[in-house]
């Protein structure tokens, strides 16, 4: 059985190597990338089965990203769970419109995140956004 593949798109370096780690002692493949255009990139070439998204990223937003990924035939299968400190209604609800799976919010507990991206990434969860499981 091949590994699961993660993106982490995540300019906060300490953040990217938290994540990154957490995941990767789990025994999935993760690539992390700093910014919006370089995930945008490394959508087509790592083909990754779920990304981890920042909102507040430098040249494309997360937003725009996860918008991208929803309204292309060859990517909208990808899960997109949004990882980012913006914590408003708004901000959740924009998540939701540009087809966010899930929404996570900052600062996040790691049993938090390790339990929703195995959730997605076993089959268990049902895509389904909601905002009674984002905040921590």
């Amino acid at each position: 059985m091949t590994k699961k593949k993660i993106l982490i798109v995540e300019d906060e370096e300490s953040l990217l190597k938290l994540e990154s780690v957490l995941l990767s002692s789990r025994g999935y493949n993760v690539n992390g990338v700093a910014d919006g255009q370089a995930a945008l990139d490394a959508i087509g070439s790592v083909k990754p089965d779920l990304v981890l998204l920042d909102v507040m990223l430098p040249e494309v937003d997360g937003y725009e990203i996860c918008r991208q990924i929803k309204s292309n035939d060859a990517t909208r299968h990808i899960t997109v769970i949004m990882l980012t400190a913006k914590k408003s209604r708004e901000d959740m609800a924009r998540g939701e419109q540009v087809g966010a799976d899930w929404y996570i919010t900052k600062p996040f507990k790691s049993a938090l995140l390790v339990e929703t991206v195995t959730r997605f990434l076993s089959g268990s969860a049902k895509p389904s956004f909601s905002f009674s499981y984002a905040s921590v």
